[in-house]
Parts: structure tokens; C-alpha cells; sequence
């Protein structure tokens, strides 16, 4: 067995993004990522997700497991902090990857619409 420090990088990197591998977690980092700061508290991520307090804190304690987050308590109110600006900047690659691969898809599905009609029909027809 391997000691957490000779872990090979590209595993740690597995393991962020299985981190980041659920919808909800994506909106919390998100929400911070526009918010002054790049910080939060609980309440308003509750509010904008729509979330149950349990399910939410589930997700929260993933990120904050991972490095992801971070939070800090002062008095009942908890607010959590991107644990690195370059987590915005992973969401915004993110981002555009996705909207460059779909306006490609975009394209496909407009050049297949421009074919004639009888490319279209089935071959039992």
C-alpha cells in the first residue's frame, strides 16, 4: 500500500473530480464563484439551490473534504469560501468546453436538418 504522499498526481486529480461530480455540488461552487469574495453563507446557499439543510451539508462536507471549500463559523452562522480562486476558473474552462462541444453538435444537427427528405426515411418505409 502507498502512503498518501506517494499518491501519483493523476489520482488526486480522479479524486477531485469525483468530488465534483454531482449537480449540486457544481451549483454550490457556482453560487460562490459569483458571490463577493468568491464566499457564501449556508442560508443563502439554500435558498438559491432549493436543497434540504441535510443534503446540502452532505455536498458541502464532500468539497470541504477535497480541498475544495473551505468555511468558517461565527456565532450560528457558517459561511463557506472557495478553498482557491482557480476553482472559478476550472468552472469557466468547464464552460466553455461544453459550449464550444454543443455548438458543435448545434451545427451537426443544422446541416442534418438541410439534407433532403428522403435521407430521412426509414429503409422498412
Amino acid at each position: 500500500m502507498i502512503s498518501p504522499a506517494q499518491t501519483p498526481l493523476y489520482e488526486i486529480k480522479a479524486n477531485l473530480f469525483k468530488a465534483l461530480a454531482h449537480p449540486a455540488r457544481i451549483r454550490v461552487l457556482e453560487l460562490l464563484s459569483a458571490a463577493p469574495d468568491n464566499s457564501a453563507p449556508v442560508s443563502y446557499l439554500l435558498a438559491e439551490t432549493g436543497l434540504e439543510a441535510s443534503h446540502l451539508s452532505q455536498h458541502l462536507a464532500t468539497l470541504r473534504r477535497h480541498g475544495v471549500v473551505t468555511s468558517t463559523r461565527t456565532a450560528n452562522a457558517v459561511t463557506y469560501r472557495l478553498a482557491h480562486p482557480t476553482i472559478a476558473e476550472l468552472l469557466a474552462i468547464a464552460r466553455a468546453f461544453l459550449l464550444d462541444s454543443l455548438a458543435g453538435s448545434n451545427e451537426q444537427l443544422k446541416l442534418a436538418q438541410t439534407l433532403p427528405s428522403e435521407h430521412l426515411k426509414s429503409p422498412t418505409s
